[in-house]
């Protein structure tokens, strides 16, 4: 009995635990809902990080797609406006390499003086570039220098014996030649020798002698006014004072330096139109107004020197320099003029424009000076003579 008792309560036990370890096989089952990952094998930690990290990854991709969409319109108009601008300044940079540098523009100089002259018929070599007052005045004295070795019989080419007939013959001599008044004045001066004599004439028979000169009846007031104030202001004699001689009826600086150069021996300069016309064609001067190139002038030369350049200069344009056609050909200065080629530059061409005794011909004076003849100058025949 009791050995069937205790393998009944074997049995029991067995059936005991049979019972629990089938309550703890399903209490393994509902587990997994109440798991957590602390009971886990690292193995298998290592595949839910990894797993974790993956899922985060794909996460992050997925929300970044969304906003690269959605932040690609805002930025397309922007970006396409950006992009323009920048070839637009690649394009007018690359111009502005490509295109050549601007020119500077040379301006021409100012003149030395505000009073511009009146462009030449013909052109002209330019002032000589570069030349300084001293080589300027170096060469201005040079050419005086030549033509006084041209010209070493050169003088005054009115006939007169004295300051009063030096005067009028001056003023006679206006829009005429020398030549002609030297005709003329011997019948008026035979007639009429002194201012007194003169400032009494007949103006009529004036005006018959002096027909001759060209506007006879113009030149007969002035004569016989100059003479008036001669008796009047002076005593009958031709003042030897610049401020003086302006004073007189058709006097004016050209013909007071005349008289005051070659009746009184006082240093001046005679600005006739040929002075007027070489001293613009030589560059010493760009002036027209006669009492500046007076100025311009005489301040290359030393005051001794302006009576006798004046002769040069005048003796010069009349014979070889002239106006229309300048005899360049035959210039013995051509080396120093500027306007060298303005004229006829065939040494045999040239030499049949030449005047006077440099062609051949007579002078303008009836009664030159020794010294002209002694040079193989000529004596002007007198009026109606041949």
């Amino acid at each position: 009995m009791g050995e069937q008792i205790s393998d009944g309560g074997r049995e029991t036990a067995k059936a005991a635990k049979t019972a629990a370890a089938g309550g703890s096989a399903s209490a393994k089952k509902a587990a997994p809902a109440r798991k957590t990952p602390a009971r886990k094998t690292p193995a298998k930690k290592a595949t839910a990080q990894k797993a974790t990290a993956q899922i985060a990854t794909a996460k992050k991709a997925t929300a970044k797609k969304p906003a690269a969409k959605k932040a690609a319109p805002a930025r397309g108009p922007a970006a396409k406006q950006a992009s323009a601008r920048k070839a637009a300044a690649a394009k007018s940079s690359a111009a502005l390499k490509k295109a050549p540098a601007p020119k500077k523009q040379v301006v021409a100089p100012k003149k030395a003086t505000a009073s511009v002259p009146a462009a030449p018929a013909k052109t002209v070599a330019a002032h000589p570039q570069g030349e300084s007052r001293t080589a300027l005045v170096r060469r201005a004295r040079r050419v005086n220098r030549e033509l006084a070795e041209v010209y070493p019989y050169a003088h005054p080419e009115l006939d007169f014996e004295n300051p009063f007939q030096l005067v009028v013959a001056t003023v006679l001599s206006a829009q005429t030649t020398d030549l002609r008044v030297n005709q003329t004045t011997p019948a008026l001066f035979a007639k009429y020798p002194t201012p007194e004599d003169l400032a009494a004439a007949d103006p009529e028979e004036v005006e018959e002698i002096l027909r001759p000169t060209g506007f006879f009846r113009a030149k007969t007031k002035s004569v016989i006014g100059l003479s008036k104030a001669l008796v009047e202001q002076f005593g009958g004699e031709v003042p030897g004072r610049l401020e003086d001689l302006v004073k007189l009826p058709g006097v004016g600086r050209k013909t007071a330096f005349v008289v005051l150069g070659n009746a009184f021996g006082r240093p001046g300069i005679t600005v006739d139109t040929h002075f007027q016309r070489l001293v613009r064609r030589w560059k010493w001067t760009d002036e027209t107004d006669p009492d500046k190139i007076e100025a311009a002038v005489g301040a290359l030369f030393p005051k001794s020197d302006w009576t006798d350049l004046s002769h040069h200069v005048i003796w010069h344009g009349r014979r070889i320099c002239h106006a229309r056609k300048p005899a360049c050909g035959a210039c013995p200065i051509a080396p120093l003029c500027p306007a060298y080629g303005e004229g006829e530059t065939d040494p045999e061409k040239a030499e049949k424009l030449l005047k006077y005794e440099k062609a051949g011909r007579p002078g303008q004076r009836l009664r030159p000076p020794q010294a002209y003849l002694d040079a193989g100058g000529r004596a002007a025949p007198p009026l109606g003579a041949g």
